[in-house]
C-alpha cells in the first residue's frame, strides 16, 4: 500500500507543469521604443517651433490691441482700434495694392517667361548646361547683395541703365528707374524677374523631365505638332508644377522685404512700400509696435488665408496623388 501510494505521488509529480511568471509583451515594449525613438526626434522641433514661430505670433496679436511704444508696460488698451486705423491708412491700403501688382505680374510675365526658357531649356541645345547655370544664378544670390548690384546699375547719370537709356534714345528714363513714383515699381519688378526667375525655370525644368518621352513620341505619331504637343501633353502634366509656381510666387510676392528695402526703403513717398516695410517702419523707425503688430497679424492672416485656400481648392488633387491636368480640378 504505501508502495503503491509513493508510485501514485511520483506519476503526479512527473505531470505537473511548473508555472512560471508571464513574460513581458515584447510587442508593447516596441511600440514603447518606437515612440520614444519619435519623441527624441520630435520633441526639440516642437520646442524650436514654439518658441520661434507660434509664440512671436500670440505675442503679435496680443500687442495689437495696444498702443504701445516697445518699452515699459502696455497700459493703453485700444481693442481693434489698430486695425481700424490700419484699413482707413491710404498707404497701408497702397500697400495692399502693390502687393497685387507684383502678384499679377509674377504670374502673367515671370512665371511664362520662366516656362518659355525652361522648354527652351528643354531641348537638345549646345552648352545648355552652361545656359542653365547662369540662369540660376542670380537665385543664389542674397536679395541684400542683389539690390546693391541694382542699386549701382540704375544709379542715375553714371549707371548701367541710364547709359543704355541714353543709347537707346529713352532719354526720359534717365535718373528716373527709382526715383519717379511712375516707374519704381516696374523697375523694382524687373529686379525681381532676374532674381527668381532662374529658381522657377528649374522647377519647369524638372517637370518637363520628368514626362515620359513615350508620350509626346506617340503624340507626335499621331500626327500633333509642336505646339499641340505642348497644349495638349505637356502643359496638363506640367500642371501640378506650375501651381506649386504660382504659391510660391504669390505667397514671395506678400512677402517681400529685403530687397526692396535695401533698394528704395519703400520710397518715394511710400510709392514702393510693401506690408513688410510698413511693419518694419512702424515698429523699428516710429516705435508704435502695437500698430506694428497689428500690421504682422493683417500680413500674417492673408497669407495664411490664401495658403489654406490654395491648398483646398487648387492642390487637393496634387496632395492627393491624383492624375491633373493643366487647367486645374
Amino acid at each position: 500500500m504505501p508502495s503503491s501510494v509513493s508510485t501514485l505521488t511520483k506519476e503526479r509529480t512527473e505531470d505537473t507543469v511548473s508555472v512560471r511568471p508571464p513574460a513581458p509583451d515584447r510587442s508593447l515594449l516596441r511600440a514603447w521604443g518606437s515612440w520614444a525613438s519619435v519623441a527624441w526626434f520630435l520633441v526639440p522641433a516642437l520646442v524650436l517651433f514654439l518658441v520661434f514661430v507660434l509664440a512671436p505670433i500670440v505675442v503679435a496679436v496680443y500687442t495689437g490691441f495696444f498702443t504701445w511704444g516697445g518699452v515699459g508696460p502696455m497700459d493703453d488698451f485700444v481693442g481693434f482700434g489698430n486695425y481700424a486705423k490700419l484699413f482707413d491708412d491710404q498707404v497701408f491700403l497702397g500697400d495692399l495694392g502693390r502687393g497685387l501688382y507684383l502678384i499679377v505680374l509674377s504670374i502673367t510675365v515671370q512665371l511664362p517667361f520662366a516656362l518659355f526658357t525652361a522648354v527652351l531649356l528643354n531641348q537638345r541645345l549646345r552648352g545648355r548646361a552652361v545656359y542653365r547655370m547662369l540662369f540660376f544664378a542670380p537665385y543664389i544670390l542674397s536679395e541684400v547683395v542683389t539690390a546693391v548690384l541694382f542699386t549701382m546699375v540704375f544709379l542715375p547719370g553714371d549707371g548701367m541703365a541710364d547709359h543704355l537709356a541714353g543709347a537707346l534714345g529713352l532719354e526720359g528714363l534717365r535718373g528716373t528707374w527709382l526715383a519717379d513714383p511712375s516707374t519704381v515699381m516696374p523697375t523694382l519688378f524687373v529686379v525681381m524677374i532676374w532674381k527668381y526667375f532662374g529658381f522657377h525655370m528649374m522647377l519647369f525644368l524638372a517637370g518637363l523631365q520628368s514626362i515620359p518621352g513615350e508620350i509626346l513620341e506617340a503624340a507626335s505619331i499621331d500626327g500633333a505638332g509642336a505646339w499641340q504637343r505642348f497644349r495638349h501633353v505637356t502643359l496638363p502634366l506640367l500642371g501640378p508644377t506650375i501651381r506649386i509656381s504660382v504659391f510660391l510666387s504669390v505667397i514671395g510676392s506678400i512677402q517681400l522685404f529685403d530687397l526692396v528695402w535695401v533698394m528704395t526703403a519703400g520710397g518715394p513717398n511710400h510709392s514702393s512700400e510693401t506690408m513688410a516695410i510698413s511693419m518694419f517702419q512702424f515698429g523699428f523707425k516710429r516705435y508704435q509696435v502695437g500698430y506694428a503688430s497689428a500690421i504682422s497679424v493683417v500680413l500674417f492672416m492673408i497669407s495664411l488665408v490664401f495658403s489654406l485656400f490654395y491648398q483646398r481648392y487648387v492642390l487637393r488633387r496634387d496632395l492627393s496623388g491624383a492624375v491633373t491636368s493643366g487647367g486645374g480640378r
